[in-house]
């Protein structure tokens, strides 16, 4: 089978987890970074996610699974060691048209999530469409000695330029910005002089004035 690779924006949209363990602590700390608005479903969780539902971070129903939890909402992720549940989950996700993911399940996904590395407003995928969880692991390993906390920066002051540019209806060509990514801005990021990084990325595109 072969995915799509996409990033959604989960703002405000209502997803539900379901399961209360390890697994489950990570969906629902990813979906709240991504301002998800969640629902947990568990009779057991993690101090965790006991906290965060002390918080008010997310709604925490205190027990199993029923038919008819997943009304209204829009993502679906199973975080169980049962077969059965999960199985009980994707059939009432599909009658509804939402989307579902169960861990280590894919037979009983809609879809399923990779490997990511975050720097700031940075993030790299990693899959191998399921085929070799430990060959995921090992690339994003390999990967993340590479994007090293300077690519943070980098893409943070690219994107102040972008809108800089935007303001002054300045048009910068895909090769203008190749051309300008590199060299001494590349250093000069690297050394953490984000300043003179900017000021150098401004004058030459030629938004400096």
């Amino acid at each position: 089978m072969g995915f799509y690779p996409i990033f959604l924006d989960l703002s405000g949209r209502r997803c539900v987890v379901i399961g209360g363990g390890p697994v489950a602590e990570r969906r629902v700390e990813g979906l709240l970074a991504s301002g998800a608005d969640l629902t947990l479903i568990s009779p057991m969780v993690t101090d965790r996610l006991k906290k965060l539902a002390a918080q008010g971070a997310i709604r925490h129903l205190e027990r199993a699974y029923e038919p008819g939890d997943l009304a209204g909402y829009e993502l679906v992720f199973v975080a169980t060691d049962d077969g059965a549940v999960n199985h009980a989950v994707f059939s009432e996700a599909r009658s509804r048209a939402i989307w579902v993911n169960s861990a280590d399940d894919p037979a009983n996904c809609d879809f399923i999530l990779p490997a990511a590395i975050r720097r700031g407003d940075l993030s790299v995928a990693i899959s191998t469409g399921g085929a070799s969880p430990a060959a995921t692991r090992m690339i994003r390993e390999e990967l993340e000695k590479y994007f090293t906390a300077d690519y943070a920066r980098l893409v943070q002051i690219a994107g102040e330029v972008r809108r800089s540019l935007r303001e002054k209806s300045i048009v910068a060509s895909a090769r203008a910005w190749n051309e300008a990514l590199n060299g001494e801005f590349r250093r000069l990021v690297k050394e953490d002089e984000t300043v003179r990084a900017k000021e150098l990325l401004l004058k030459t595109l030629g938004a400096d004035s």
